[in-house]
């Protein structure tokens, strides 16, 4: 349904690709081969996700990311001009911060876990499996408040998971499938949801209200294929 829907709400401003791979052997013919920086750019780049991937527990990610750039520029396979002219990641990196940070507020003053807490206790009495797609929809939701996934998973995963716990005869592990599932789809609810989501925002090609519009249409498109067609398959296959 994806291509289908963002064709018809948000069609393409060029629908023919005639010539496109003649253009692109053009392309790849002036830029000619491939230049030392770039290979330097590449192992760089392949040495930060080793590390962020396996050296974790030992360093930390950010200063692996700035490690590695300021092994760029002495290197020189950046400039500090090239740097300093890259306006969209400044803007991306300043405002992504600043919502990261006040996602971050919201956990260190007890409203997420005051939140979570005061919504399981709206949920009392209601049927099982209600409560089950009802704190996954709340759950899902409430992304609008966070600027990443990890931060949303880390703050309010245990809390909610804690909830539920508590509720007699709850299906705890489709609970928790269906929680760590949607990670999976609300990356795109809004330009700050998650590190990818920034990027294609910052690229400049999509407006704030229509990436806004656009995750709110498909939002409720995945929400609901999780809650009508995942619950009752996952509960099916559970149950083997």
């Amino acid at each position: 349904m994806v291509p289908l829907l963002t064709y018809w709400i948000y069609p393409p401003e060029i629908k023919i690709s005639a010539g496109a791979d003649t253009w692109a052997v053009e392309k790849l013919s002036t830029m000619g081969k491939i230049t030392q920086k770039e290979l330097m750019m590449a192992a760089l780049a392949f040495v930060a996700l080793v590390l962020w991937i396996f050296a974790g527990a030992w360093l930390d990610s950010t200063m692996i990311a700035t490690t590695v750039l300021v092994l760029m520029i002495l290197t020189r396979t950046i400039s500090w001009e090239d740097l300093l002219e890259y306006r969209q990641a400044w803007n991306m990196l300043i405002w992504f911060g600043t919502l990261v940070a006040l996602a971050d507020g919201l956990k260190e003053t007890g409203f997420l876990k005051w939140f979570a807490t005061a919504t399981s206790g709206l949920l009392k009495g209601l049927p099982i499996m209600m409560i089950v797609m009802l704190m996954v929809a709340v759950y899902y939701l409430v992304h609008y408040m966070f600027a990443s996934l990890t931060a949303h998973a880390t703050a309010l995963l245990p809390v909610f998971l804690t909830a539920v716990i508590l509720v007699p005869s709850m299906p705890l592990k489709l609970v928790a499938m269906l929680l760590c599932y949607t990670s999976g789809i609300s990356c795109m609810l809004t330009p700050f949801a998650s590190g990818p989501s920034a990027i294609y925002y910052g690229g400049g090609y999509i407006s704030r209200l229509d990436f806004l519009r656009l995750g709110a249409i498909f939002g409720v498109v995945f929400l609901s294929g999780l809650l009508l067609i995942g619950v009752p398959y996952l509960s099916w296959f559970l149950s083997l």
